[in-house]
C-alpha cells in the first residue's frame, strides 16, 4: 500500500493545468540582479541557523534527559549507587520537580523496579535510561503517581508484603498486650506480641527474628522476649507449652537467611494445655484463633506449636475458613520463614464470651459472628429456629446430649419421653469425635439439653434464637453455670432456660452423709480449689424430678414462640 500522506500535489490547487505566472511578477522578477539575490539569500539562511542554534540550546538546559552528568549517570545504572544519600542535582533542576518510575526504597530507587538488561522505559528518549517525569502541570495526576509509586507498609488490615531485607528493618515493630488481669474472673489473659519490619521465624530453633537497628519494642537486656503463645495464662498447664523467644537482632546480616518468604502475615500459637476437650478447644484455641486472625480473611500463615495432628485433623474445616495456607508444625519444620507482619500468642475474652476492647478486640467481633463463622465453616445452613404454627402440625426439634462419664442424666429416658408428650421430637445422642457430623445434629434442633458439661459447648452451632436447656448440678454451681454456658447462651442471642437439682436429684446422696461438706457447706470446697473440687461435687450424676422439671420444658416452648 502505497501512502500519499507527504506526496506533493502534481498540479496546484483549483485545477488551473500549467498556467504561467502573471506578467507583472515576471516584470518584477526579471528587474533583481543576480547578485544581489544570492547574497540575500545567504543572510537569510545564517538568520535561520543562529535561531535554531538559539533555540536548541535553551531545550538542551530545561530537558531533564540531558541534564547534568550527575543526574544522569546514577540513572544509567540498575543498581542504586554504592552510597544511600541522594546525588546532588543542578541548579537547572530542582529535586522535588522529578519522579523516578519505581519505587522509592530509602533514599535510592529500588532496582527491582528497573530492567534487569537494561533497555529504555516506555516512552523514554535515551536507551539504557529509565523514563523519567519532569515538572508535573497537574498536582492531582503528580499525588496519584506519588501513591502508586510509595512503598506499601503492612497493616493490620490486609495481608503483609512478606520477606526479609529492603526496608523491613525501617519498619521493626513490637508491641505486646500483658494486661491480664480481669477482676470477677479467675483466669487472668495471656500475653500477646504484634510484630512488624523483617521478621524471620526458625522453628527449629524456637525464635523469631526482629531485624531492629533500634533495639527499640520491650525488649530484656539480652535483646529478647520470651513467650509461651497458649490462650490460657494458667500457672499449672503453661510449663508444658513450647516457649518461643523473639530476638532483637541489629541488621539482617545477624539473622539466619529465608528459606521461604511469605506475602502474609504469621500467627505463632500452641494446642497444648486443655485441648482435646471440645470447651477447651474453643476457648483456648478456636476462638481466640478467630479473635486474633479473622479480620485477615484467609490471608495469614498458621504455624502451631505443641503440634498434634489429630488435633489439626479434628478441625480442619475452621482451620481452612480461618486460613488459605496448610498450618505450619512449628515442631518439626527446618526451615527459616521470613513474613513482614506477624502474631505471638493469641488474644482471648472470658470463655465463650467476645466482649469489645480497644487492643484485645477493636473490631468489636462477638460471639453472633463466631457462631456465624463456625456455621459457615462447618457449611451448617439453619440461622433460625422452627416458627411454631408456621406449618401446621410442625413439632419443635430438641437435642439431648448425653454423658458417658460424670454427670449422666439418670432418667434420661423418662425426660424425652415427658418432652414427647408436651409435643418435641427428640433425639438423643453424645457428642464425639465427628465434629461436622454431630454439628449438624445440633443445627437441626431448636432446644438444646444438656447437663452442665464440655456438651453445652455445641450451642455454638445452634441456630440463632434457639432455647438452651441446663441443667444444673447440685453444689454451689451458680457461678460456674451462669459463667461458662449460661452467659454465653444470651451472649450468642440464644434463650436460655437453666434448672438447679436438689439434694435428692443428685447421686452424691448415696455417697455423702449429710453432715457432709457437699451438703453442709459446699461453697467450703470451691475454696479449696478445682482439685477438691473434680474429686467431689464434679463427681455426680442428675436423676431430676419431673414433677419439678416438666415447667422447665414447657419454658422451653414458651421461649421458641416469643
Amino acid at each position: 500500500m502505497n501512502s500519499t500522506a507527504y506526496s506533493r500535489p502534481s498540479k496546484l490547487p483549483g485545477g488551473a493545468g500549467d498556467r504561467r505566472p502573471p506578467t507583472r511578477l515576471r516584470g518584477f522578477a526579471s528587474k533583481i540582479e543576480p547578485k544581489k539575490l544570492g547574497a540575500g539569500l545567504l543572510a537569510g539562511c545564517c538568520l535561520a541557523l543562529l535561531t535554531y542554534v538559539s533555540l536548541a540550546k535553551l531545550f538542551a538546559i530545561y530537558s531533564p534527559v540531558f541534564a547534568s552528568t550527575a543526574n544522569t549517570s546514577g540513572l544509567l545504572q540498575n543498581t542504586p549507587p554504592a552510597s544511600s544519600s541522594v546525588p546532588e542535582t543542578t541548579d537547572a533542576i530542582p529535586a522535588e520537580d522529578t519522579t523516578f518510575i519505581g519505587r522509592e526504597n530509602g533514599n535510592a530507587v529500588d532496582p527491582v523496579d528497573f530492567p534487569e538488561e537494561g533497555p529504555a522505559a516506555a516512552g523514554s528518549q535515551e536507551p539504557g535510561v529509565p523514563e523519567v517525569l519532569s515538572r508535573k502541570e497537574d498536582e492531582a495526576e503528580k499525588a496519584a503517581e506519588a501513591a502508586t509509586t510509595s512503598v506499601p507498609k503492612p497493616c493490620k488490615e490486609s495481608p503483609a508484603e512478606g520477606g526479609a531485607g529492603g526496608d523491613g528493618a525501617a519498619l521493626a515493630k513490637m508491641s505486646c498486650d500483658e494486661n491480664g488481669v480481669d477482676e470477677g474472673f479467675p483466669y487472668a489473659r495471656p500475653s500477646v506480641c504484634e510484630l512488624s519490619g523483617d521478621i524471620r521465624i526458625s522453628p527449629k530453633q524456637k525464635t523469631m527474628y526482629l531485624v531492629n537497628p533500634s533495639g527499640a519494642g520491650g525488649f530484656d537486656e539480652n535483646g529478647e522476649k520470651r513467650l509461651r503463645p497458649y490462650a490460657r495464662k494458667d500457672d499449672f498447664l503453661l510449663p508444658a507449652v513450647v516457649e518461643v523467644t523473639v530476638k532483637s537482632v541489629p541488621s539482617a546480616a545477624a539473622a539466619p537467611q529465608c528459606t521461604k518468604k511469605h506475602r502474609v502475615p504469621a500467627v505463632v500459637f500452641s494446642v497444648a494445655g486443655y485441648t482435646d476437650n471440645f470447651f477447651h478447644d474453643n476457648t483456648d484455641a478456636l476462638i481466640p484463633l478467630f479473635l486474633t486472625a479473622s479480620h485477615l480473611k484467609g490471608e495469614v500463615q498458621l504455624l502451631i506449636t505443641n503440634y498434634k495432628p489429630w488435633w489439626v485433623q479434628k478441625y480442619t474445616p475452621v482451620l481452612r475458613k480461618l486460613s488459605n495456607y496448610d498450618p505450619i508444625n512449628f515442631d518439626a519444620d527446618a526451615g527459616v520463614h521470613c513474613f513482614a507482619a506477624g502474631f505471638l500468642g493469641l488474644y482471648r475474652d472470658r470463655d465463650l464470651i467476645i466482649s469489645p476492647h480497644p487492643t484485645r478486640n477493636p473490631r468489636n467481633y462477638t460471639m453472633v459472628d463466631y457462631n456465624r463463622f463456625i456455621r459457615s465453616a462447618y457449611a451448617l445452613r439453619r440461622d433460625r429456629p422452627s416458627a411454631l404454627g408456621e406449618v401446621p402440625g410442625m413439632r419443635p426439634q430438641m437435642l439431648i446430649i448425653s454423658r458417658g462419664g460424670t454427670r449422666k442424666l439418670l432418667n434420661l429416658e423418662e425426660v424425652a419421653a415427658a418432652a414427647t408428650e408436651l409435643g418435641f421430637n427428640v433425639t438423643v445422642a453424645e457428642a464425639g469425635a465427628d465434629v461436622p457430623a454431630f454439628a449438624a445434629l445440633v443445627n437441626a434442633a431448636d432446644v438444646l439439653l444438656a447437663v452442665h458439661g464440655a456438651g453445652l459447648t455445641n450451642q455454638i452451632f445452634l441456630p440463632t434464637q434457639a432455647v438452651v436447656v441446663q441443667i444444673v448440678p447440685w453444689g454451689n454451681m451458680d457461678w460456674m453455670a451462669t459463667n461458662f454456658y449460661g452467659q454465653p447462651a444470651r451472649e450468642m442471642q440464644l434463650r436460655y432456660v437453666e434448672y438447679y437439682v436438689d439434694e435428692e436429684e443428685t447421686s452424691l446422696k448415696d455417697k455423702y452423709p449429710r453432715e457432709h461438706l457437699v451438703f453442709s457447706d459446699p461453697k467450703a470446697l470451691h475454696k479449696q480449689g478445682w482439685q477438691a473440687l473434680a474429686e467431689t461435687i464434679m463427681k455426680q450424676d442428675v436423676k431430676v424430678n419431673l414433677t419439678r422439671f416438666r415447667p422447665f420444658l414447657l419454658q422451653a416452648i414458651d421461649k421458641l414462640q416469643e
